[in-house]
């Protein structure tokens, strides 16, 4: 019984790989969609903590693309709730 409870374990871990394998693919073509609201030649594909970047030429919106009822993970609420605060800089790094 312990072996067959091993193998549904195993086909159902590799059917999550799999699923967000693809998922991860899928999102980095999402910006060329007919649905995407902004041109997609100014997306920028992070893939994680968030799914990317739009450049606009007044504003910088940090993209996170969702299927039906998913939900934002903890880490990407807490990204979103420092951009609504104003918790947001850019730095320059010199390097010599």
């Amino acid at each position: 019984m312990s072996d067959r409870l091993d193998i549904l374990e195993e086909v159902s871990f590799r059917k999550r790989s799999q699923s967000s394998k693809y998922g991860n693919l899928r999102e980095q073509f999402l910006p060329l969609a007919d649905s995407f609201p902004w041109d997609p030649s100014n997306f920028r594909f992070l893939g994680s903590p968030i799914d990317g970047v739009q450049f606009e030429d007044d504003r910088i919106i940090l993209v996170e693309f969702k299927a039906a009822n998913s939900q934002l993970s903890q880490l990407q609420r807490h990204i979103r709730d420092l951009v609504s605060n104003g918790n947001v800089g850019f730095e320059v790094i010199r390097i010599s």
